[in-house]
């Protein structure tokens, strides 16, 4: 547990948006967070966890029709 825990306007920094993005992140519960009272804390490894979680991949135009066949 050595992570050092953010608030959410650290968060809202490091992943340049608005805390009113990370709130709404929370009350999804789309990232994990830590309870400190009534206070929300989020440890620097859940917000890389949450980073690496959606980061997209690009993909080719070769690839591109066998993707559209998947999904259709």
């Amino acid at each position: 547990m050595g992570d050092e825990l953010l608030t959410p306007d650290e968060v809202a920094a490091r992943l340049r948006a608005t805390p009113r993005f990370v709130r709404r992140l929370v009350a999804e519960r789309r990232i994990a967070f830590v309870k400190v009272g009534r206070l929300v804390r989020f440890e620097a490894s859940a917000v890389a966890a949450y980073i690496e979680a959606n980061r997209v991949t690009p993909t080719s135009r070769a690839h591109l029709p066998r993707y559209l066949g998947e999904v259709a």
